[in-house]
């Protein structure tokens, strides 16, 4: 490798091989798994394994001089391609539903930070009406003070006659 001054950036090894899109191939993948997990697949591949079977116990038209050797074979060439793709579908699955698990958490945790906001400014709130007169706290204070007025009325008025009567 050649000698380099500048540091803000990482050396790079050269890559040997097949250069593909993850994202791509990965939605390759989950397309194939999704077929592959269906209901039509099944039939479809009992349906071929049966008319192979048939053709080939039957003598209709043998194509596979050692029976069921090329059927294996095929089986399980289909298989050793189609479990890392599923596997492949489910790791990406599984990233999916792990952050949507992390949304989730934030979210939660927002609402329980709103919740307890709110909790403490109801709390708040009650306690400062506690200290707000009501309207019949008011109407008892206004009746207390009109009787001790009506009795320093009277109490005065007599005095007051008293007084312009010398």
């Amino acid at each position: 490798m050649k000698r380099r001054f500048d540091l803000t950036t990482p050396r790079q090894r050269r890559r040997v091989g097949i250069h593909y899109d993850p994202d791509a191939f990965g939605a390759f993948s989950e397309a194939i798994a999704r077929f592959l997990g269906t209901g039509r697949y099944l039939v479809i591949q009992t349906i071929i394994v049966g008319l192979w079977i048939s053709v080939n116990v039957l003598n209709i038209a043998p194509f596979d001089r050692y029976p069921f050797i090329f059927l294996t074979l095929i089986l399980s060439l289909q298989a050793s391609y189609a479990a890392p793709l599923i596997l492949l579908a489910q790791n990406r699955q599984e990233d999916r539903d792990r952050e949507q698990l992390e949304r989730d958490r934030s979210m939660a945790a927002r609402t329980q930070a709103d919740t307890e906001y709110l909790a403490r400014e109801l709390a708040g709130v009650r306690l400062a009406m506690a200290d707000v007169v009501t309207m019949e706290e008011l109407r008892d204070q206004l009746d207390r003070i009109s009787e001790a007025i009506e009795k320093l009325s009277k109490t005065t008025q007599p005095a007051q006659g008293q007084e312009s009567a010398e």
